[in-house]
C-alpha cells in the first residue's frame, strides 16, 4: 500500500454444462427410435467445448501495490517479493504461482511486476509491461491506496477509479486477448482500524501517518471520527462493486467476490511493524482465497 507522500518513508467451465444429457430419450427426435447398428457405429459424439476459463495456466504475472510485493513482511521499510501471495518463493505461504505451476517452473514462468504505493491509476503501465512477458494469467491487487490518502477529499472519485482499472484490461487485451485475469477485491480497511486499535504498538506507528483517511486520530470516538472512517469504508466498497462489474463483462475475468475483503483477519495476519500490510502468514490466507478462486 502507499506510504503516505508526506511522511518520510514512516514505520509503517465454470458452472458450464451441468444440464447437459439431461434430455434423455428426446435427445434422439422425440419418440423416434435410437439409432443401431452400422448406424450407431458410425455416429460420433460431438466434441466438447472448450472451458473459457482454464484452471490451469502455465504462466503468472501479478500487478498491483505493497500488498503483492510483500512490504514490511519480512523486515522494516523493505518490499519481501519472496513472500508475496501472488509469485513469492517461500514454502510458508505457497503462494498461487506455486500452487499452480510448482515451485520450479514458477520461479521462471511467473512475474512481479506491482510496485509499492501504487494506486489504480498506476495499473495500466503495470499492464503493459505484464504483457511483454505474455501471462496466460495476471493477477490485480489494488484500491487500498486509493482510499488510504491524507483526507477523504483526496481518495481517487470512483469513476476515475472505474476509468483506469478498464484501461489495464484495455491494455491486456489489445495483445492478449485470451490470458485470464484474477481481481482481488480491496481489503477492510474498517477491520484494519477495529484490529490495530488495540495494540498500543499499532496506535504509536500509525501517528507516524499511515492510512491517514482511516486509521488518523484512531483512538478518537467522536462523531467526526466516526463518519470519516465510515466515508472511506464507502468508499472501499464502491471499488469493489467497480471490480465486479467491469470484471464481469470480461470472460476470462474472474472477481474473487469480495473474498479478500470479507476475510476476518486479526493482528497475527498484520505486519508487526506496521499493523497495516500483510505478515508472511496474512500473505499465505491471500494466496489461499487466490487459488481457490482460479480454480474452481
Amino acid at each position: 500500500m502507499r506510504k503516505p507522500r508526506h511522511v518520510s518513508r514512516a514505520v509503517l467451465a465454470a458452472v458450464a454444462a451441468a444440464v447437459l444429457g439431461a434430455a434423455g430419450c428426446d435427445a434422439v427426435g422425440g419418440a423416434s427410435p435410437a439409432p443401431s447398428g452400422t448406424e450407431a457405429r458410425g455416429a460420433r459424439p460431438s466434441p466438447k467445448p472448450t472451458p473459457v476459463w482454464d484452471r490451469s495456466p502455465a504462466s503468472v504475472a501479478a500487478v498491483g501495490d505493497s500488498i503483492t510485493t510483500g512490504f514490511d513482511a519480512c523486515a522494516v521499510l523493505s518490499d519481501c517479493p519472496e513472500v508475496s501471495w501472488a509469485t513469492g518463493s517461500r514454502a510458508s505461504v505457497d503462494s498461487l504461482a506455486v500452487r499452480l505451476l510448482g515451485r520450479a517452473k514458477a520461479a521462471d514462468r511467473s512475474w512481479n511486476l506491482a510496485v509499492t504505493g501504487a494506486r489504480m491509476e498506476d495499473v495500466p503501465a503495470q499492464m503493459a509491461r505484464a504483457v511483454t512477458h505474455r501471462p496466460e494469467l495476471v493477477t490485480v491487487m489494488a484500491g487500498a491506496n486509493d482510499a488510504c490518502r491524507r483526507s477523504v477529499d483526496s481518495m481517487t472519485p470512483v469513476a476515475e477509479f472505474r476509468a483506469s482499472f478498464e484501461e489495464a484490461l484495455r491494455t491486456l487485451r489489445r495483445s492478449l486477448p485470451k490470458s485470464q485475469v484474477y481481481v482481488a477485491s480491496v481489503p477492510n480497511l474498517m477491520r484494519l482500524w477495529e484490529q490495530g486499535r488495540t495494540s498500543p504498538m499499532g496506535l504509536q506507528v500509525w501517528k507516524l501517518g499511515i492510512c491517514p483517511s482511516m486509521l488518523g486520530d484512531a483512538e478518537s470516538l467522536t462523531a467526526g471520527a466516526k463518519q470519516r472512517r465510515s466515508t472511506v469504508q464507502d468508499r472501499v466498497e464502491a471499488y469493489n462493486t467497480v471490480l465486479k462489474d467491469v470484471c464481469s463483462k470480461d470472460r476470462r475475468c474472474r472477481f474473487d467476490g469480495g473474498a479478500v475483503h470479507d476475510f476476518r483477519f486479526g493482528q497475527a495476519q498484520l505486519s508487526q511493524w506496521d499493523f497495516f500490510h500483510p505478515s508472511v502468514d496474512g500473505q499465505a490466507r491471500l494466496a489461499e482465497i487466490a487459488y481457490r478462486t482460479v480454480t474452481n
